[in-house]
């Protein structure tokens, strides 16, 4: 799911960093415009390497103001808990002041998969990294 996400961000012309979260620099988050997560859901929720990533983000709290931001998730099966884990994701890009991408005609909070990603949701992933890329364009390029 995250090389779909990476694939529309650089089909907006943006460049993308696409990492691990145990091979991620907490740093990236402020180096870039725009941040997507992604977790597996376990037990309706995050995954503990993720949350614990945002919780030693307190080091730049305050920073990563206005910065755009989504998220999406996988399950294994419908009704795992996806929704809640993508909820739970775009909470801690909102507790850092981050602006999150929306939908409105597809998975309105983020691309959700259950099990292996099927068309539809590699097409959502592909849209939700478009449409931050674009959106952080036009914020930064305003601004």
């Amino acid at each position: 799911m995250a090389e779909h996400v990476a694939e529309g961000v650089k089909e907006a012309g943006a460049e993308v960093s696409l990492c691990e979260v145990e091979d991620c620099e907490l740093e990236m988050l402020v180096r870039h415009d725009g941040v997507i997560v992604g977790s597996p859901t376990y037990y309706g929720v995050l995954a503990g390497p993720i949350k614990d990533f945002f919780d030693r983000s307190i080091k730049y709290h305050g920073q990563l103001e206005g910065k755009v931001g989504g998220a999406f998730s996988s399950s294994g099966i419908p009704g795992g808990g996806c929704e809640t884990t993508v909820l739970s994701l775009l909470q801690m890009l909102l507790v850092h002041g981050m602006i999150v991408k929306g939908f409105s005609r597809s998975g309105h909070y983020g691309p959700v998969a259950f099990g292996a990603p099927d068309e539809r949701a590699c097409k959502e992933c592909g849209q939700l990294g478009r449409a931050v890329a674009e959106l952080a364009r036009k914020l930064f390029a305003a601004g």
